[in-house]
């Protein structure tokens, strides 16, 4: 075991006996971690009510190969434009979610990591939009290796030209040519092309995408996304209820 200094988001936070706190964090070093923070219900005076879901910390952590512990934090940003709208608390806790779902133990990524800081940036100074919420999905499914394929058939392997429509398999999220599929949900051409940009741009607000776009593309990341948790999503089942 060895202490070390480290960037993180708090993707997760459960209180746990009478003082302690819980806590799952993606950290810019080490990947996501979990961790104890002892004391931390009990006393504000080491971590001064930093640990809160979604928050952006400068921490001190002594690593063990189960639960790490922490020793101290230190806030870069709370994001206080999204903790004063209840929207924008959902799609920030969305956002950690996933991350604390699908990406891996104590594996470094930075580009997820700047992905999640920049969604979060987003979100604290710009009204919430679902194309910023599809951008941030196809992003990270990208990064963590499970994307769809957006230019060939995931049955046949042939190639979908750019401007052709194709066919979306509901159950996989997977792009199918209209041979292989004659029933599926239809996704537009210029749907895919969203997808497409989204993968190529460099940050948030750069592309926009229609109502219709956006109905198209949202059963396709959906069910990519469903694919690969482990478990429902408590923050997308409080916003559908919140809808």
């Amino acid at each position: 075991m060895h202490t070390c200094g480290c960037e993180t988001i708090v993707i997760g936070v459960t209180d746990y006996l009478e003082s302690d706190k819980l806590l799952t964090l993606f950290t810019r070093e080490h990947g996501k971690l979990r961790g104890i923070a002892r004391g931390a219900r009990r006393s504000s005076r080491r971590f001064g009510g930093t640990l809160e879901l979604f928050a952006r910390l400068n921490v001190q952590l002594v690593l063990h190969e189960g639960l790490s512990t922490l020793r101290e934090a230190d806030v870069v940003t709370v994001y206080r434009g999204i903790r004063a709208d209840l929207f924008k608390i959902c799609w920030a806790g969305y956002a950690c979610e996933l991350v604390e779902q699908l990406a891996p133990e104590r594996l470094p990524n930075a580009r997820l990591y700047r992905l999640l800081t920049a969604y979060l940036e987003r979100l604290d100074s710009a009204p919430v939009a679902s194309a910023d919420r599809r951008f941030y999905e196809i992003n990270l499914l990208n990064i963590l290796g499970y994307r769809p394929a957006i230019d060939h058939c995931s049955v046949c392997g042939t190639d979908i030209p750019a401007g052709t429509a194709a066919r979306v398999a509901d159950a996989e999220g997977a792009l199918l040519c209209t041979g292989c599929n004659r029933t599926g949900r239809r996704i537009s051409a210029r749907a895919v092309l969203f997808l497409d940009k989204a993968l190529q741009a460099g940050r948030f607000g750069t592309i926009s995408a229609t109502p219709q776009d956006l109905d198209e593309i949202g059963p396709l990341l959906d069910a990519a996304i469903g694919a690969h948790l482990g478990r429902p999503l408590k923050s997308l089942a409080f916003l559908r209820e919140l809808l």
